[in-house]
């Protein structure tokens, strides 16, 4: 099943930065009007930079000299490893720093501090980031992040879903999605066939791509064609109970703390740097139905923080299978 109609209007694409380098975001002539008021607006910036002295001074004058305010910075200097991370919220006149003079300004800081990574994004000027979803039968996440997306709770916009699960024409999630106008593709999996290609031709003006307990495992030849961030939820605590009905060994092991992990997805299974991690505690009392419906429960809330979190530039890699959370 393909629903074709679409709402969605040609906006050019935002950098991710999990697993690529980056620079400041350049955009085309006509993909961002210039402001005609001068209301107070709100401004990120990242960077990865080797360190060295005065380079906070350095950040500050950049946003300062041009009449922004910094609203909030954090800064992480790893022990013996000469390197910088900073993430930092502000405020700005559109006015009297337009965005282009802003990509300039902060592009110039980077080189003079030979920058490894350096984004800007202004949200309420700048693009939304182009997803797609993937999702086998269960619902949960996948409703869970539908109604986020309905209710403004993330910055982008979901170009379709793809599922490995044939959906009834009159389920909720085909109702919802034809309401929006968001397509979806059931495309059915094999053991020999996995419809990877087909995938990849579904997603390649995409930002991100978020698998909602997606059931499948993607190749590496998938993740090198697509080259870009892919966000997953796992059903515990990373590593644990892996395998088929991890509730039920759960359950039946007596534990009294279950998690949901959200990653990012790399060839090694499960073993992605991850971005969030959430716990509740259950008990003797539960029941495998309450049991159940704690872990989806962590699932949704921590794929919705995961997500939130990457879109405000809060997740930058350390040292490979890590990552610098702000």
């Amino acid at each position: 099943m393909i629903l074709t109609r679409r709402v969605f209007s040609s906006l050019p694409q935002v950098l991710g930065f999990a697993s690529r380098s980056f620079k400041t975001l350049k955009f085309p002539d006509d993909s961002i009007s210039s402001p005609t008021s001068s209301t107070p607006t709100h401004g990120i910036h990242v960077f990865k930079c080797p360190d060295s002295v005065g380079i906070v001074a350095k950040l500050s004058d950049c946003i300062a000299c041009r009449g922004g305010n910094i609203l909030g910075a954090d800064v992480f200097v790893p022990e013996n490893k000469n390197v910088f991370y900073s993430r930092s919220d502000f405020i700005f006149d559109p006015v009297k720093w337009p965005r282009r003079q802003m990509d300039e300004d902060f592009l110039k800081l980077s080189k003079t501090f030979n920058a490894i990574r350096s984004v800007v994004r202004v949200p309420n000027l700048d693009p939304k980031y182009k997803i797609a979803v993937l999702a086998s039968k269960q619902d949960h996440c996948l409703v869970d992040l539908l109604l986020g997306w309905q209710d403004g709770r993330y910055p982008v916009d979901i170009t379709c879903v793809i599922s490995n699960h044939d959906r009834g024409s009159n389920t909720h999630v085909i109702r919802f999605l034809e309401r929006h106008g968001i397509p979806y593709h059931y495309l059915r999996t094999t053991k020999e066939d996995k419809r990877e290609s087909e995938i990849l031709e579904l997603v390649p003006n995409t930002d991100f791509l978020v698998l909602a307990r997606y059931m499948q495992i993607l190749s590496g030849n998938f993740l090198r064609g697509y080259g870009k961030d892919i966000i997953n939820i796992h059903h515990g605590l990373l590593p644990s109970f892996k395998g088929g009905n991890p509730s039920k060994q759960a359950f039946e092991a007596g534990v009294k703390l279950i998690g949901a992990t959200s990653h990012f997805v790399t060839e090694e299974l499960d073993a992605g740097p991850i971005i969030e991690q959430m716990v509740d505690r259950v008990s003797h009392r539960d029941n495998l139905e309450s049991f159940v419906q704690k872990s989806e429960n962590l699932e949704k809330q921590c794929l919705s923080k995961a997500i939130k979190s990457y879109c405000e530039l809060r997740v930058l890699p350390y040292e490979g299978k890590k990552t610098v959370l702000f």
